[in-house]
């Protein structure tokens, strides 16, 4: 029996809610994420996880997760899906329930019976359709995933940083294709692979692959996110629902910082190579009027610049969120006009190593300037 379970459509909103939050703009589609809940809880599923602890010593774990790009272009609602299909002329054999297949391909392949799944990253689909793919194929989720956050690829999860191989690889897409992935030379080329075949499905492939037993799926996640998610959508909702500042709220659950308060003036984006890539501009108010941030991502935030100096950096997060709702903005969804709070939290001290660094910090995504730990920066303001 699962240890936490969602129980209703207000718990659906909340969980939802906390994973936007730590999707840092990334993590799929929230409309998507809770038409996979409703349709779930309509079937009469039961809808939540387990402590890593529970997990049986005998099971095998997998993950499942959905790769490709964030972008406008990209649907994000079932209905979404269908109209692409007709637009393509290409029947829509599994849609949602690509994850569920890509199991079941994965087993078949490899010869294993997966025990129990575990979610790739933190966001408002791609954590959900593996809570979802879990409780249709009657098997435990696990409380924790493997980013801490939503990441755009794999050289930014645990696995990758503690040499656990993630192939091979069952991969799904909408309408029915399905192919086995059976090794990669490099991590990289994995991952390149996998927004190729994104951009060829028009839009996302399901991927199931990091087959581990217990005792390494213990010592590999992140534990516990699942229900700071839950928990932190929680706070949010009774901030709003009793007249207080959702946003102190948020800062104080992730022990965070306030980094910017303005309003979106801009939004410059394209889809590249399988994923979203921009940068979101926002001019000051209130106590900030005068000044000015850009934030730049790659389907997440990982740079930002305040008053064109370089400022907060991923690994740590990078979270944009409505004011006076406590919503996170997906970078698909966030546009010119919108009022917006710049939030800042630690990264999983994992993230910080010297070798997860060289995937994670502004070098890699191209940028003249070394990582420097959010609290360093906030104790020097």
């Amino acid at each position: 029996m699962p240890t936490r379970t969602l129980a209703n459509f207000q718990d659906f909103q909340d969980f939802i809610t906390g994973l936007k939050l730590l999707g840092t703009g990334g993590g799929g589609s929230p409309t998507a994420g809770m038409e996979m809940l409703t349709q779930a809880h309509s079937e009469g599923l039961s809808l939540g996880w387990i402590d890593a602890a529970e997990l049986p010593d005998e099971a095998f774990s997998c993950t499942t997760y959905g790769s490709g790009s964030i972008s406008e272009d990209t649907p994000g609602s079932l209905e979404e899906i269908h109209e692409l299909g007709r637009k393509r002329n290409i029947p829509v054999r599994y849609a949602y329930r690509a994850p569920e297949i890509a199991i079941r391909e994965l087993e078949a392949y490899a010869g294993v019976r997966i025990g129990a799944i575990v979610p790739v990253e933190l966001g408002a689909s791609n954590t959900i359709a593996p809570l979802v793919t879990a409780a249709r194929l009657g098997l435990p989720l696990v409380d924790g995933d493997y980013s801490g956050r939503a990441v755009p690829q794999d050289m930014q999860s645990t696995y990758f940083l503690k040499g656990v191989p993630a192939y091979p690889a069952a991969i799904v897409d909408w309408w029915g294709n399905v192919i086995i992935l059976k090794e990669v030379v490099t991590a990289e080329m994995g991952e390149r692979i996998g927004k190729m075949l994104g951009v060829a499905a028009f839009g996302v492939v399901y991927f199931a692959n990091t087959l581990l037993s217990a005792e390494q799926t213990r010592d590999t996640i992140i534990p516990g996110t699942l229900t700071l998610s839950l928990e932190l959508g929680q706070a949010v909702h009774r901030a709003v629902e009793t007249g207080r500042d959702p946003i102190a709220e948020i800062v104080r659950k992730l022990e965070g910082w306030l980094l910017f308060q303005g309003v979106v003036v801009g939004k410059e984006w394209q889809d590249k190579e399988g994923v979203m890539v921009g940068t979101t501009f926002i001019q000051g108010t209130g106590a900030f009027s005068g000044k000015s941030m850009k934030v730049w991502f790659l389907n997440e935030n990982h740079v930002c610049w305040l008053d064109e100096q370089p400022y907060v950096f991923s690994p740590d997060l990078i979270i944009l969120a409505n004011p006076n709702t406590g919503e996170g903005y997906t970078n698909t969804e966030i546009k010119k006009d919108d009022p917006v709070v710049v939030l800042g939290a630690k990264a999983h001290p994992i993230f910080r190593t010297e070798r997860a660094l060289q995937y994670f910090a502004p070098r890699y995504w191209g940028f003249d300037f070394d990582y420097v730990p959010i609290e360093e920066r906030m104790r020097a303001k």
